[in-house]
């Protein structure tokens, strides 16, 4: 008998040990029974088709169709060309130089086909896949497919699900699980089965009960050992005090607020009363503040800084690059006034000072803002990840505000949180302008209380996003390039922009285009359809002082085109910019292109989004282009983009080779399982903050989440 920790090379024998640890990083027992099948077919049923990728490495259930063997005209051989059906869609199969073949693949029978998606002639197709027919179970050494109910495994190239479902089968005869990590009265109030029988029913289940209670254990194993992590790291955060730093009614605050040339929505003043609760108590404020583009998120921070230079305390404001933190700064000044101006001629009695601080400032400059950040002159400190350097240091750091936080490395967020004076934690509220789903937010930032902003502020103008086939339609791209001159010629501004910069050294693949780059693009558009606008060129590589000189000059109307990577993903506001055209967008996040295109319709413009795609119908990347396409509700559109991710029948490469730490748990379906273990870990560790009690409780994280993603989430 075997335990979950025993090394598989014991087990199944070294080469097939190798072989599982190359192509899916499986090394334990532990490892292989926790890669569950992806889903499940019956005999007789056959995948949907519709999903595949160019690239990946796919397993679908199908009926062969016709089966055709010619003779390659460049080369002495043969091909056998085979076309394989779920009754809606079709995909084609070929086979190189491998006649003998023909006498397995005949028309109606049904079977497994796993191997690399490639594009021939405009269509998908798998090149030498490998297969296993039900027809021919004599030839097959796997007894699952003679069940009703047939695994089908995240899969690799070299090892197809049936050669996996072997190996479990394997390990499943020889299983004994000693010791249950979840303590038995928690098994019983949830009518939980045990972890043995789950493991047996997930991979070989003797009925769709059996299977479906296995599910459920499982399921809650994987919300548990994420949310015990929380919340321990609840408990830590709240151990380490904060200072208090409560509102005045004749502060800075309340100078700015009633020189609001606006109201504040609704929803900005709900959050804008938590957080100033927040941030009037002792324990250090954790937030997750998230909402659309435009929702006016930085006005709520604002307010929240003026409360904490009120409380004779200062707030930095940390932004993922430097053309976010330039902006920053200037709209905090332009948005404060005389407010933004101690120590100045014509600066309010009871001003503060704005300060940036950059990694490439010059010498003078950056001088300037240490001594302003240290003596404490700067009430508010923006800049980019320079600001916590060893370097800086912070006369009483009180509030940190966090933008667009997912582009921070964890190490960054944590050394913030460390800079508050003596022993003291700053309060800290993290900002992102991606919609996440409710339960999504619980999993991924469960330690922080989460406030969102689904009210835009009155103004903003209506964004038509259409997406631009060009494979199927390349007499398309040229009418965008007339569209971009025509809203220039009605005084209007346009982005154009690029997955890559261009001066990057050559790949080594070859097999795909590289991706276009905006050095070589605004080259080609200044000297074709673009060539009588000004076009200009904006990255992440140029020097500081270049980047703030184009969006100074883009500002000012002077430029009609922007040629740009996703430098201006968030925080550049040109109101007169009202078209972008997307290149290779489908090289993009769903939420990536969301943000991006938040860049126009910022005035009283409608605004106008491109997609140019070369993603052929029916792909899945299709489906994440058409559903940004198809609505401009973030948060409806996180949900979109999580349900086509995690959902389909097509085993995709995402869904294969890479360990994940939530393989059964769905964050938009299993919401009553999250908010239940969220509630029941908030309980356990209240009593217990070590698990000294619960041994099984501690070790279940390191059984279900990586190390690294466990490392990941103390850190977060």
């Amino acid at each position: 008998m075997i335990g979950l920790r025993e090394d598989l090379t014991k087990v199944l024998g070294a080469k097939t040990a190798k072989a599982l640890s190359t192509a899916l990083k499986i090394e334990t027992v532990s490892d292989l029974v926790r890669h569950y099948p992806r889903r499940y077919a019956e005999r007789g049923e056959l995948t949907d088709i519709a999903g595949l990728e160019v690239g990946e490495h796919a397993t679908v259930m199908a009926r062969i169709e016709s089966v055709n063997k010619r003779r390659m005209r460049a080369k002495n051989g043969t091909i056998i060309e085979v076309v394989i059906t779920d009754g809606q869609r079709r995909l084609q199969i070929a086979f190189f130089n491998q006649a003998w073949r023909e006498k397995d693949l005949t028309i109606g029978k049904t079977g497994l086909f796993a191997g690399k998606v490639t594009q021939f002639r405009d269509k998908l197709q798998l090149q030498n896949p490998e297969y296993e027919l039900f027809d021919s179970l004599e030839h097959s050494s796997v007894d699952s497919f003679l069940a009703e109910i047939i695994p089908v495994y995240p899969a690799a190239q070299g090892m197809p699900t049936w050669v996996i479902a072997n190996c479990v089968r394997q390990v499943l005869d020889m299983l004994d699980v000693v010791d249950d990590p979840m303590p038995m009265e928690l098994l019983a109030m949830n009518g939980f089965a045990g972890l043995e029988d789950a493991l047996r029913n997930i991979h070989r289940p003797s009925g769709w009960g059996a299977l479906e209670n296995a599910r459920k254990r499982l399921k809650w194993d994987e919300a548990m050992a994420v949310q015990l992590i929380f919340a321990q790291r609840r408990s830590s955060t709240v151990s380490r005090p904060a200072r208090a730093c409560t509102p005045r009614e004749d502060g800075i605050r309340a100078e700015f607020d009633k020189r609001l040339p606006f109201e504040l929505t609704a929803g900005q003043r709900e959050v804008g009363e938590a957080i100033a609760a927040d941030l009037s108590a002792v324990h250090p404020m954790n937030r997750l503040l998230q909402g659309e583009v435009g929702s006016g998120k930085t006005i709520v921070a604002l307010r929240a800084m003026l409360q904490v230079v009120d409380a004779g305390r200062q707030a930095a404001m940390l932004a993922p690059t430097e053309v976010l933190a330039a902006q920053h700064a200037r709209s905090l000044r332009e948005m404060l006034g005389d407010l933004a101006q101690a120590g100045e001629l014509g600066g309010a009695d009871n001003a503060t000072r704005v300060t940036l601080l950059t990694g490439s400032m010059g010498a003078k400059e950056r001088k300037r803002a240490l001594l302003d950040a240290a003596s404490g002159a700067a009430g508010i400190v923006v800049g980019t990840h320079a600001l916590i350097q060893d370097t800086v240091s912070f006369a009483d750091l009180g509030f940190a505000v966090v933008d667009e936080q997912h582009r921070f490395g964890v190490e960054q967020r944590d050394a913030l949180r460390s800079r508050g004076a003596d022993d003291t934690s700053p309060h800290v509220l993290v900002m992102t302008a991606t919609p996440i789903p409710r339960t999504v937010a619980m999993t991924v930032y469960g330690d922080l209380e989460i406030s969102a902003l689904r009210e835009m502020p009155v103004g903003r103008s209506p964004i038509a996003t259409t997406v631009v086939p060009v494979a199927e339609k390349p007499a398309w791209l040229d009418r965008v390039w007339q569209r971009v001159v025509e809203e220039v010629g009605k005084g209007h501004q346009a982005y154009v922009v690029c997955p890559r910069i261009g001066d990057e050294p050559p790949s080594d693949k070859s097999d795909k285009r590289p991706p276009l780059a905006v050095l070589e693009l605004a080259e080609e558009l200044q000297a074709g359809p673009l060539a009588s606008l000004k076009v200009g060129v904006l990255h992440g590589r140029m020097p500081s002082e270049e980047k703030d000189a184009v969006m100074r000059e883009f500002t000012a109307g002077k430029l009609d085109v922007l040629v740009a990577t996703t430098v201006i993903e968030v925080g550049v506001n040109v109101p007169n910019a009202t078209a972008m055209v997307i290149m290779d967008a489908e090289r993009f996040g769903v939420s990536q292109l969301h943000q991006l295109r938040g860049r126009v319709g910022r005035g009283k413009v409608p605004g106008l989004c491109l997609l140019v795609t070369e993603a052929l119908d029916g792909t899945t990347t299709r489906e994440r282009l058409a559903a940004v396409e198809s609505t401009t509700d973030g948060f409806e559109l996180s949900r979109l983009d999580l349900e086509i991710r995690r959902e389909g029948d097509i085993l995709g490469a995402s869904q294969s080779g890479k360990r994940s730490s939530l393989k059964l748990l769905s964050l938009l379906r299993d919401e009553d399982v999250i908010v239940h273990a969220r509630e029941t870990a908030q309980q356990v560790v209240g009593e217990d903050p070590s698990l000294a009690k619960y041994p099984g409780l501690a070790t279940l994280a390191a059984d279900v989440v990586d190390a690294e993603r466990v490392e990941y989430l103390e850190k977060t």
